[in-house]
């Protein structure tokens, strides 16, 4: 079985075509832990526009942004998806959870069953990436227009909101009632980060801002592109009941 790859987590999508100071694309990052697997294969990418309405230009951005790291089998998964849809996600090696409306496309996810077939595809080894709504749904909660909190993929086991700079006013106010020991990730435009399997988060580009609940209130701090913050064993089981009995099919 393929090793569990890191998640991409975006604000929006700005990374997908951002190359770094010594010039090479962020994305090869992506490339070559598809080449970890099987070097030299063509690899499918999925795109899911399920937030945004499945809107074209947006899918049009992510074959670009493919076509940069020389992924070239791309298909985009419609929110009504047929079954050679579902077919093609079954067997896609980069999955990308696109931007819009956080609880309209979890409304969509949890309708058709895309929820528990992105959820297998990442333990069976596919690269995940979530833009802006896409990065807050494979976090653990998401909200509606009303900030109603509801659970989400929960693979990332923190609240992440994006671009909600300066103030991170929603983040301050969702993590508090997250649970007991929930923690959340702030992604200023512009910005990433990377979920290890190691339970690391390493930001990209810009810094993060990390909040966490604790008695006296919530703590905030910065972390730096560079540094590294890891999920306590707290954190670490907020998986959801769903994603546990997935890992507890998995071979040791």
């Amino acid at each position: 079985m393929s090793t569990i790859k890191p998640i991409f987590l975006l604000a929006d999508s700005q990374l997908l075509f951002w190359r770094e100071e010594e010039g090479t694309l962020f994305l090869d990052r992506a490339r070559k832990l598809l080449e970890e697997d099987e070097p030299g294969r063509s690899p499918k990418a999925a795109y899911l526009g399920a937030s945004n309405g499945d809107a074209p230009e947006f899918y049009d951005l992510f074959v670009a942004a493919m076509g940069e790291i020389g992924i070239v089998d791309c298909r985009m998964i419609p929110s009504d998806p047929q079954p050679e849809d579902r077919t093609f996600l079954d067997e896609a090696d980069l999955i990308l959870l696109a931007g819009g409306d956080v609880e309209r496309g979890w409304d969509v996810f949890e309708r058709t069953g895309l929820r528990e077939a992105i959820t297998q595809r990442y333990y069976a080894g596919a690269l995940l990436f979530g833009v802006s709504a896409g990065a807050v749904q494979l976090g653990i909660k998401g909200w509606t227009g009303d900030e109603k909190l509801f659970d989400t993929f929960r693979l990332v086991p923190f609240v992440i909101d994006v671009h909600e700079e300066p103030s991170w006013a929603r983040l301050s106010q969702i993590v508090p009632r997250a649970g007991e020991h929930a923690r959340g990730f702030g992604i200023p435009t512009g910005g990433g980060a990377l979920y290890h399997a190691d339970h690391s988060v390493e930001p990209i580009r810009q810094p993060l801002v990390e909040m966490a609940r604790e008695e006296e209130g919530v703590r905030q701090a910065l972390l730096l592109p560079g540094q590294t913050s890891e999920a306590s064993e707290e954190e670490r089981g907020t998986f959801s009941p769903e994603v546990q009995e997935i890992l507890d099919l998995r071979p040791n």
